[in-house]
């Protein structure tokens, strides 16, 4: 397991380049951390990097969001938290998205790790402290 504190958001673009870094072999990577502790944050500044067309946002409501690259993949952002049972995962297609060869970033995938744990993934466990600093936790 490896430590970054990302509790400054000015230097948010460093800390996801280590990331990335630290991540390079992954292809789906999941997000786990309480309201508010910066997921969908992190996950922005990723597709940024990743050289997205366009700029990433919540995907609680439509669960899956597609961003395009200028370099001919796909990254998909999907939002777990209103999954309600793991059989749902199968009508959105979840292991089409998993299978694809195309980045996967996954919030809230407790539900969705009998079926993750087919696959390599990198786990991300983000922390708020009460003195709102933040610390995320990477488990490669």
């Amino acid at each position: 397991m490896i430590s970054i504190d990302y509790s400054n958001l000015q230097h948010l673009h460093l800390v996801v380049k280590r990331l990335r870094s630290l991540g390079k072999d992954y292809k789906i990577w999941a997000f786990y951390g309480e309201m508010g502790s910066g997921k969908t944050t992190l996950i922005r500044e990723l597709v940024r990097q990743l050289g997205a067309l366009m700029e990433a946002n919540s995907p609680t409501f439509a669960i899956v969001n597609e961003y395009p690259t200028s370099v001919n993949f796909s990254i998909y952002h999907i939002d777990l938290y209103r999954i309600n049972h793991v059989n749902e995962l199968l009508d959105i297609g979840f292991e089409e998205y998993l299978t694809s060869e195309n980045y996967v970033f996954i919030e809230w995938p407790d539900i969705a790790e009998p079926i993750l744990n087919r696959y390599d993934y990198l786990k991300i466990q983000l922390e708020v402290e009460e003195n709102g600093n933040r610390t995320m936790h990477i488990y490669v």
